[in-house]
């Protein structure tokens, strides 16, 4: 019973421990960590530098001393029979004695030693499963890059989300505010009912967009949980603001005309694949040349009508030997010439792939900059215009109510500043999203988002 009480003690214990492994809280850069540590892909993807690890490991060795026992045990239900001229013995010429030689029972006991001593076909092996681990990094680099991406663009996403419904909430506050005023200068016979209904349509279409707002923002934090490996049931609390991501001071990259595109993963991706077919054309022309290796063999050999080898008096015959092993290539029916073209032609599509992707990122970077550059104009234009709308509405507020303009001017200004706060959300996120992918072509380390 106190076992039992134990085991599940610890089974709780064990759950309970989990469980606080899950964050309340995360600013930008613990979001980061806190993916690139637990994201599904991130975690196979270091798998696989583990699996590239091992196949290196199994490659060298075999180069390495190989030792192998043998233990062959042999009864005969029936001795062979050798023929021997019968005249060793005395008998005719011509004529042949019935012989068995040996014991019923035999058992053999050896060890052997090879040792690869020259194999052109290992050497390149060699290389090629460094070029398979590095290839096998560079996919987690990328891997650990795309869901960096990921992960800033979905949590200023969901601060966005956010922002958005508090920016609603206030919006329909107003519109209330406005819609008991109203009704009650109706009321008093000063507007038309028109005016009324108008600002009632107004604060329809903002409860609808609200709602809607509530459900996206539910969704993207969902979905950020989801990147960063945290059950979608956790609540998480998203402690860093917009204002802390985007630095106004310094949006703009460093030495942005001079970017070094070997930085680029994929690039490096394909300068590694590039070497890894090389290496195989290389591999398929070693087979052109010879092996060399060497081996030492002992055994003992013991024999008896009985199986009675572990008795004291059991003779046992040792033998030993040193030998080397010679393997010369010398036809193959064209088969190692026809893989040797195929590998070469191979190595050349990396080749002209590797080309390829250096002229692709080249554009990709130019692009993303110019992209990058004009979402910083319309970040700041965005901003600028939302302060307009604001003051502009404002204004028409006051005049609205001191008769100086009609329902439908109060209407198009709060439309105007509805738009222009949505504008605004959107130039931020759009500038987070063309950052991101932006220092992710580039690989950079210059952060000037802050993670």
């Amino acid at each position: 019973m106190k076992i039992k009480k134990l085991f599940f003690s610890i089974i709780f214990i064990g759950i309970f421990a989990n469980a606080q492994n899950f964050p309340n809280s995360l600013t930008l850069d613990e979001a980061i960590e806190y993916g690139i540590n637990n994201n599904f892909s991130v975690k196979n993807a270091n798998r696989e530098i583990e699996k590239a690890q091992k196949d290196r490991w199994s490659t060298i060795a075999i180069g390495l001393p190989q030792i192998y026992a043998e233990v062959n045990y042999q009864n005969f239900l029936e001795m062979p029979v050798s023929l021997v001229p019968a005249e060793f013995f005395g008998g005719q010429s011509g004529e042949f004695a019935e012989i068995s030689f040996g014991t019923k029972q035999k058992v053999v006991g050896s060890v052997r030693m090879d040792q690869l001593i020259f194999d052109g076909s290992y050497i390149v092996g060699l290389e090629a499963s460094k070029i398979f681990l590095k290839i096998s990094e560079n996919i987690y680099e990328k891997t650990t890059l795309e869901t960096k991406k990921i992960i800033v663009n979905n949590y200023a996403a969901a601060l966005l989300a956010g922002e958005n419904v508090k920016l609603l909430n206030k919006n329909k506050k107003k519109l209330e505010e406005n819609v008991s005023e109203i009704h009650q200068l109706f009321k008093n016979g000063f507007v038309e009912e028109e005016s009324v209904e108008q600002i009632q349509l107004t604060l329809a279409n903002i409860n609808t967009q609200l709602k809607y707002a509530v459900n996206l923002s539910k969704i993207i934090h969902e979905m950020l949980k989801f990147n960063l490996g945290i059950p979608v049931e956790k609540k998480v609390v998203l402690s860093s603001q917009i204002s802390e991501i985007i630095d106004e001071s310094n949006l703009i990259f460093e030495n942005q005309n001079n970017f070094n595109i070997s930085n680029n993963i994929d690039i490096k991706i394909a300068e590694n694949n590039f070497l890894s077919e090389s290496l195989l054309y290389k591999y398929e022309k070693s087979k052109f040349l010879p092996s060399l290796k060497a081996f030492i063999n002992g055994s003992y050999t013991g024999n008896n009508e009985k199986f009675d080898f572990a008795k004291n008096n059991q003779k046992w015959f040792g033998s030993s030997l040193f030998g080397l092993s010679l393997d010369i290539p010398l036809f193959s029916s064209f088969s190692k010439k026809v893989n040797s073209q195929k590998a070469k032609i191979s190595m050349q599509q990396a080749e002209t792939k590797l080309n390829e992707t250096q002229y692709r990122i080249r554009m990709e970077i130019e692009t993303a900059l110019n992209d990058y550059q004009l979402a910083i104009e319309n970040y700041f234009t965005g901003k600028e215009n939302l302060g307009l709308a604001e003051r502009i509405e404002n204004k028409n507020q006051l005049k609205y109510f001191e008769g100086m303009v009609g329902s439908f001017e109060l209407r198009q200004a709060q439309l105007q500043l509805y738009s222009s706060q949505s504008k605004y959300l959107s130039s931020i996120q759009n500038l987070i999203e063309r950052k991101i992918n932006l220092e992710t072509l580039i690989n950079s380390t210059n952060d000037n988002l802050k993670k």
